[in-house]
């Protein structure tokens, strides 16, 4: 019996080592739903002879996933959406959040089998990535690697526009940012429909996300989106935030060496 479990476990840990399958996993903010990310779906795979598939989990409140959608065949970069049914805001619900996110992870990973995966949280889901990396994702680290990290809009000191206040939430995640992954790129995306806000999120409460990361991983990138469809709510289906996904969050496209300013588009890069 020990013999057969040993060879099992080979098994399964070669079948990890070897997987080339690298998907993308997204979590929507408050109050959206496992859905909140179809239209952006659908923009990224319109006129894409290789278009990604969408799976999509919900957990419910006594931690039980329900799966909608399948991989294709051959498709090495799905897209794994995870919504919650308590999907409301605030710190204590953004801690639950994260750990069924958690349990999530742990059944996706367990099911697809892939040894690395690229990140995106909308709004409080970056909240929710944030908490995850630094509390849960030790646990995989030693076989699954996150690459890239993209948060869009997330207001990393709630509604607070100065650091000068800090919220109880960034204090804990600047007191634990030594547990985040060192080998990780990071874009934090701001939407400035005026010159401080995204019309929901204060822009001060975006950028508070360099107290969290800068330092900390391998490359810091700030990022504003200005114009149409700058609104928090909006900022998922957002032109140029798709072109963003696309050129550095996916894998099928190149990132270009001096991205500089394009389509009302600012980079800060901070790289350490």
């Amino acid at each position: 019996m020990s013999l057969q479990w040993s060879r099992n476990n080979v098994s399964d840990l070669m079948k990890w080592h070897n997987s080339k399958m690298s998907p993308v996993i997204m979590i929507p903010g408050s109050s959206a739903t496992e859905n909140r990310f179809d239209q952006l779906v659908k923009k990224i795979n319109k006129n894409n002879k290789n278009p990604h598939s969408l799976i999509k989990v919900k957990v419910t409140n006594d931690d039980k996933l329900h799966f909608t959608g399948q991989i294709r065949q051959r498709d090495n970069e799905p897209i794994i959406v995870i919504g919650f049914e308590n999907n409301r805001d605030g710190y204590s619900n953004i801690k639950q959040q994260a750990r069924r996110f958690n349990i999530a992870f742990e059944a996706i990973t367990n099911q697809y089998r892939f040894n690395n995966f690229k990140a995106i949280g909308h709004s409080n889901g970056g909240l929710i990535y944030t908490r995850f990396l630094e509390k849960y994702y030790a646990n995989y680290s030693s076989r699954i690697k996150i690459k890239r990290l993209m948060t869009i809009g997330s207001p990393y000191n709630f509604n607070e526009k100065s650091v000068r206040h800090r919220t109880q939430m960034l204090s804990d995640f600047i007191d634990s940012r030594k547990e985040l992954p060192s080998n990780l790129d990071v874009y934090v995306v701001a939407g400035t429909e005026t010159y401080n806000s995204d019309g929901l999120v204060p822009l001060g409460s975006v950028m508070a996300g360099k107290y969290i990361y800068q330092g900390q991983v391998k490359h810091y990138t700030t990022i504003s989106v200005s114009g149409s469809d700058a609104q928090n709510s909006d900022l998922p289906q957002n032109d140029q935030i798709i072109d963003l996904i696309k050129r550095y969050i996916l894998d099928q496209q190149e990132t270009p060496k001096n991205p500089g300013r394009q389509n009302g588009t600012d980079l800060n890069n901070r790289q350490h």
